[in-house]
């Protein structure tokens, strides 16, 4: 029997809807909804080369303003799949840390994350309310990063200090989310000038997902000063933390995909008595200081610490010991049901940054430079860890089993250290036509060790990614590029127990990749369109794999993605829309299984395509109609692509309204409904741990909330 959902009562809370900056202070028909890349306005640090336009760079790069994503209601760094084609969920389990996949690659959450150009560890909640923008680098990105995977990079950056800031937020969420929030700061024109923002939130969390409740807070602060003239030091700072019950996927029911409209989309599977929340805490300082050395030349010194604390809990759903399936459920739609705890998980993360950046001019070529070194150090240290079968559960979520928590399976210590030395260069010949390269050397020293002193690892790389590009300017508003470029990931085995090599560091991969694009960029319309061709080299888990012992993590062939990708913007009058479509031929090759070649990836699929919209309505100054489509195609559940999910198209819509209020006050008030249709389909899914997952698209979801600026 098909599920039918409830209507829900209340509106609710967008959780992600901060500043909203000039929409705030716009009390005529004059609103837009703007989330692109392609204007010419927009610049990107995650790119690495200063202020050069996005329209003028020879590579693909998005900035996501907070006040964009407050437009589409985004509530999690797992929502912006809804914006832009080329980013779609590799493993997104409400109440867990984000994965997001970029051009059908997953990012690594260890190697893919910057916070202000610094790499950080996303293996923990990402708090948006102290974020400025999200900026996202597609492709290779071994220029920017000596280790990371293809798919690219995402920055966030922290908001700074401006003037007179100060706003407050209120908003709910169904079924009964509630959050606040406010954003207070000023900065001085006078004497050394000092600067200071401090952003504060606290969420109570009650999504539509049964056994889902719990909490969300951050607390973050961010200073200035100007020593003298020509110096600036910054610093900043951010305490987050999460508590809430994660949500494990349902799968194949033997050989067979169980209908989506026949699945409840608000079960839990984690739903017993002895469930626990997954708590994530997070500690993050960071300190930069600029000296202007000459005209056109500065030295940046920059630096960051990282702490992370998470009890990773759950009732976890796994295969079906009872037909020897350990990648699926039962047909009858039962699991092995484990209980997995892993408690005080310590992930420690380092980095400090020496550049020297600017522009020279020799001869009749211009150059826009920058040299540096950058040094990490992450670790991770861990307990002994429970996971130990409970029973059987069933899909509908009513089996009771009981807990086991002893600690029966070991750990794995890991520590690493990279030193990374990067030179790059934009060479301006005149007439539009410039020459891009970079190169990057990293030495990696990595070190794991389980938790009972078995199985050492320690050994050491030293690899150098290069990267080139030439563009010309097309007239004054175009710009054709292409470019090439190689990029480093590294691999660590899962520390589960029927690995040979569990929790060791596997030796590092180079990808590869070309692209050819044009962009371009006027008032009315932005625009621009890439194709791309990334081979990337591929991890497998090769044997049995069903008993401890039995299963090996090793590099096995490649996935190569080819794809054309493009992006506009138009704006006219009242109206603006915005698009995205992608289109990728992702295939496997190269496998010592046979089957799997010439096979596309799983959880991967072959076309998006995303648009938002907007109308400011002139019969009401300062309201706006929002509306933004989603569309994937299918993807392949089994990596022999016997079973695939169907494709889904989902339409959130929104009423955003701005006003002056008698007091001087600006307000902004939005309500909006994601999932209008209340769509039944697979969301994503995932090939996890050797298991296949489904996840589901989330039922419709009313929210509400307003913000002052005061």
């Amino acid at each position: 029997m098909a599920f039918v959902p409830s209507f829900p009562a209340s509106f609710s809370l967008s959780l992600l809807c901060l500043a909203a900056g000039s929409a705030l202070a716009q009390s005529g028909p004059t609103q837009v909804i703007t989330v692109t890349g392609a204007s010419s306005s927009n610049r990107a640090s995650v790119a690495g080369f200063g202020d050069v336009p996005l329209s003028r760079l020879p590579m693909s790069a998005s900035v996501i303003t907070t006040a964009q994503l407050q437009d589409a209601g985004i509530a999690s760094l797992a929502d912006i799949t809804r914006l832009d084609a080329g980013i779609t969920d590799a493993y997104n389990p409400p109440g867990y840390w984000s994965q997001l996949a970029v051009r059908g690659y997953t990012l690594d959450n260890r190697s893919n994350y910057r916070r202000d150009g610094l790499p950080i560890n996303a293996e923990t909640v990402t708090g948006q309310t102290n974020k400025q923008a999200l900026e996202i680098l597609k492709g290779t990105s071994g220029l920017q990063a000596g280790i990371s995977a293809p798919g690219g990079l995402v920055n966030l950056v922290v908001k700074r200090p401006q003037r007179a800031v100060r706003q407050a937020r209120l908003g709910w969420e169904a079924d009964g989310s509630v959050a606040a929030a406010v954003d207070v700061g000023d900065r001085s024109d006078e004497g050394l000038r000092l600067g200071w923002r401090v952003n504060a939130s606290a969420e109570r969390l009650d999504p539509p997902m049964r056994n889902a409740r719990g909490s969300r807070s951050l607390l973050a602060g961010a200073f200035e000063v100007q020593p003298a003239e020509g110096s600036l030091l910054e610093a900043e700072f951010e305490l987050g933390r999460q508590s809430q019950r994660s949500t494990p996927g349902f799968s194949l029911l033997g050989n067979r995909l169980p209908d989506a409209d026949s699945i409840d989309p608000r079960t839990n599977l984690n739903n017993q008595a002895w469930s626990l929340p997954v708590v994530m805490q997070g500690r993050t300082a960071s300190l930069r200081y600029t000296q202007t050395l000459a005209e056109r030349l500065e030295f940046v010194a920059h630096g960051l610490v990282q702490r992370l604390r998470t009890d990773d809990r759950i009732a976890f759903p796994f295969g079906c010991s009872a037909e020897n399936n350990y990648d699926r459920y039962c047909s009858d739609g039962s699991f092995d049901y484990y209980d997995f705890r892993s408690e005080g998980e310590r992930r420690n993360s380092d980095a400090l940054s020496l550049a020297v950046q600017g522009q020279a001019t020799t001869g009749a070529l211009r150059h826009q430079f920058k040299l540096g070194v950058l040094g990490t150090r992450h670790t991770a240290r861990f307990g002994r860890q429970a996971y130990n079968y409970v029973g059987s559960g069933r899909i509908d979520g009513t089996a009771v089993v009981p807990a086991d928590p002893a600690l029966t399976d070991e750990n794995t210590q890991r520590d690493e250290r990279s030193t990374e030395v990067f030179a790059q260069d934009a060479v301006d010949f005149g007439q539009g036509l410039r020459a891009w390269a970079g190169l990057r050397h990293s030495r990696l020293q990595r070190a794991s060790v389980r938790t009972d002193g078995s199985r050492p690892t320690d050994y050491g790389q030293s690899f150098t990614t290069p990267w080139l590009a030439i563009s010309q300017d097309v007239g004054d508003a175009g710009t054709a590029y292409a470019s090439w470029g190689q990029g480093v990931e590294t691999e660590v085995a899962p520390n589960r127990s029927r690995y040979t090599n569990a929790g060791r560091a596997l030796p590092a991969l180079k990808s590869r990749q070309i692209e050819l694009g044009y962009k371009h960029s006027s008032r009315a319309l932005d625009w621009r369109v890439a194709a791309f061709d990334i081979d990337r080299p591929e991890w497998r888990d090769l044997g049995a794999c069903d008993v401890a012992g039995s299963c090996t993590r090793t590099a096995d062939g490649s996935a190569r993605h080819r794809g054309l990708e493009a992006e506009a913007e138009w704006r006219a009058g009242a109206f603006s829309l915005r698009g995205s479509v992608l289109a990728l031929q992702a295939r496997r090759k190269g496998s010592v299984t046979a089957a799997e070649n010439g096979k596309r990836p799983t959880n991967v699929p072959a076309r998006s395509a995303k648009l938002q919209a907007a109308w400011n309505v002139a019969a009401l100054p300062g309201l706006a109609a929002l509306a933004f489509i989603s569309h994937e195609s299918a993807r392949a559940v089994l990596p022999d692509n016997s079973v695939s999910t169907p494709g889904w198209t989902r339409l959130d819509v929104a009423l955003r309204y701005a006003q002056v209020l008698s007091g001087g006050q600006r307000a902004l008030w939005r309500v909006g409904v994601d999932n209008l249709a209340d769509e039944r389909a697979w969301k994503e899914a995932p090939f996890q741990y050797g298991h296949a997952y489904l996840y589901p698209l989330a039922p419709r979801t009313w929210s509400a909330t307003l913000t002052v600026s005061f």
